[in-house]
């Protein structure tokens, strides 16, 4: 059994996904990029500010399944260059300072709506 997971506190679906579907004692969250959920504008500016804002949206929906960063078990980091990933890391690191999650790093082609970073989790109740 799934259940739907959304958040006004993080951008609506912009395709026919879910923000997150909880299913037994996972939650698999949909990649996060750097869309502001009061206005529904993207970011695209300073890469710093744009992986903020990815995993403050990360964290809210999360927070709407009762769950946290302390809770993530897998990540995905999607860039448009790899040269950044410096810079992601930096950011990224401070949400996970204690027992980081397994994670991959991607280089890709090109993110939805030209922005530079995108992240998905996985959580696990009880991790």
């Amino acid at each position: 059994m799934k259940k739907v997971i959304l958040t006004k506190q993080a951008p609506a679906p912009i395709g026919p996904y879910s923000q997150a579907i909880e299913s037994g004692p996972f939650l698999f969250c949909s990649g996060q990029i750097p869309i502001d959920p009061s206005s529904g504008q993207v970011f695209t500016g300073d890469l710093k500010a744009q992986t903020e804002l990815v995993m403050k949206n990360v964290e809210a929906v999360l927070k709407e399944a009762g769950l946290s960063f302390k809770h993530v078990v897998k990540t995905t980091i999607f860039l448009t260059n790899m040269n950044d990933f410096a810079t992601v890391n930096e950011v990224y690191g401070k949400y996970f300072s204690e027992q980081p999650p397994a994670r991959s790093t991607v280089a890709v082609a090109g993110l939805p709506k030209g922005v530079n970073v995108e992240v998905e989790v996985i959580a696990a109740r009880g991790a």
